[in-house]
């Protein structure tokens, strides 16, 4: 299996749709570092996808070593995506999985494959995990995420909706 990290957005969206189990089912572990279980367990105690994330046995927390450039990453982003990039690079990932654009645009900077919870869906509609990307993506934008209409129109092209 690829070796994974995510950012909490992933996390927490997929969690609010009912559809975290698919992170399992492409990867198998997914890592993720102190912060991102912090934004996501501890300081969303009180929702119902804190619980999912908690109960999510195949994510695992892993220390991040290098303190330094997660303070340099802190200067723009946010401390979850900060530990989850810097995760990505300890690890040598082979994907990580965030959705904020300047998080993206640091990921890219350091050479990390990187995906979002868009493209997860995709991938489990054109994978045959999902019976309607159309629903996952009105579901997904009920909870609050925002997605550009031509993006919305492109993917259900792309998955033949």
């Amino acid at each position: 299996m690829p070796a994974i990290v995510s950012n909490s957005t992933p996390l927490i969206h997929l969690a609010r749709i009912g559809q975290l189990d698919l992170l399992r089912d492409f990867f198998g572990k997914v890592m993720i570092p102190p912060a991102v279980y912090d934004e996501c367990v501890v300081q969303g105690r009180a929702y119902r996808d804190a619980q999912l994330i908690a109960q999510a046995e195949w994510l695992e927390i892993k220390p991040v070593s290098d303190s330094h450039l997660v303070i340099l990453l802190n200067a723009e982003l946010d401390r979850g995506e900060s530990e989850a990039i810097a995760l990505a690079l300890q690890q040598q990932t082979d994907l990580l999985l965030l959705d904020d654009a300047e998080g993206r645009g640091k990921a890219r900077l350091y050479g990390l494959k990187y995906t979002g919870t868009v493209g997860l869906l995709l991938k489990a509609k054109l994978d045959g995990k999902l019976p309607s990307l159309r629903g996952a993506l009105d579901a997904l934008q009920d909870t609050g995420f925002w997605l550009d209409s031509r993006l919305y129109r492109k993917l259900l092209q792309e998955a033949g909706e």
